[in-house]
């Protein structure tokens, strides 16, 4: 099974912390590397975790405030440093296009021109917006103080040879290579067919659910993948100020994981009033029994 994890570069919300960077992570999948919700500082914390800005394929943001933005000049400036041949895609809400040209054209040095502005107008259900490699990127809309969009990650559904049933076809060796690209070879026996000596895998998946309320569009998101990176801003205590800034909860993410159907839950984009980080996993696993409460330079692999 290809490499599947997450390189967490920052926790923080809207104010860094000695502890916490600002927003930060890269999706590390197969030979692909997605970037999510770049802040300030984005660029130094991937030099301390070991991860390469030129190996990056695609960047999604989900909105615009700065502490999911604002390292978007230094990855891209970056990126012209080390001469990238390959464009990269940048998914974004459409209606912030003024922001992102902002950000795309800040400097008076030579900003990367390989670019590919994914600009995308999401709404109340999943909607397919493109692809890495054979990764499917959708999106939907969030509920926030801007437009703000989430992301889900999917993989292609796969097959998996079953031993037995290839032993019993007296199959081994090459001719097992030969069946997969084929999907039929003559065995000692007689023809054989993929079907009958292997099954289906289904694809895994993976949800960046950030900056909203609880929503349809975060449950549609959520459901049923292998890794959910929720925003956890508050605590239960501090309910009237998620509800006054549109943000969740820890309580709210281990609602929406449970109901979901996901695997992992991963919390982070905490506020900088927070020094005990054991009340954020507490709350959230009064609800779903797999839960990682994110430290800068985490690396989160997929739940088996």
């Amino acid at each position: 099974m290809s490499i599947a994890e997450l390189v967490v570069l920052g926790t923080a919300s809207q104010a860094p912390t000695r502890h916490r960077n600002h927003n930060g992570y890269a999706l590390r999948w197969g030979g692909h590397m997605i970037f999510f919700d770049p802040g300030e500082g984005f660029q130094r914390q991937c030099t301390i975790a070991g991860v390469a800005i030129a190996r990056g394929d695609a960047v999604c943001l989900t909105h615009f405030h700065g502490d999911h933005c604002l390292g978007l000049p230094g990855l891209i400036a970056r990126r012209g440093l080390d001469r990238c041949p390959e464009p990269l895609q940048v998914f974004y809400p459409a209606a912030g296009e003024q922001y992102f040209e902002r950000l795309r054209t800040c400097t008076a040095g030579i900003m990367q021109p390989l670019l590919e502005p994914r600009p995308v107008t999401a709404g109340s259900s999943l909607r397919r917006v493109g692809s890495v490699g054979d990764l499917s990127v959708e999106v939907a809309a969030l509920q926030h103080r801007v437009s703000t969009q989430g992301y889900r990650i999917s993989s292609p559904a796969g097959r998996r040879f079953i031993p037995e049933e290839l032993e019993a076809a007296g199959l081994a060796g090459p001719i097992v290579g030969e069946l997969m690209n084929q999907g039929t070879v003559d065995g000692p026996d007689g023809p054989v067919d993929l079907a009958q000596v292997s099954e289906e895998v289904p694809g895994r998946s993976f949800a960046f659910v950030m900056d909203t309320k609880s929503c349809p569009g975060a449950e549609l998101l959520a459901r049923g993948v292998d890794m959910l990176v929720c925003e956890s801003t508050f605590l239960e205590s501090e309910r009237s100020l998620a509800d006054s800034y549109a943000h969740m909860t820890a309580a709210d993410a281990g609602r929406l994981a449970a109901a979901a159907g996901a695997k992992r839950l991963v919390l982070t984009h905490f506020s900088a009033r927070y020094s005990n980080m054991a009340a954020f996993a507490e709350e959230a696993s009064e609800f779903h029994g797999d839960v990682v409460v994110a430290e800068d330079l985490d690396r989160i692999p997929f739940p088996a």
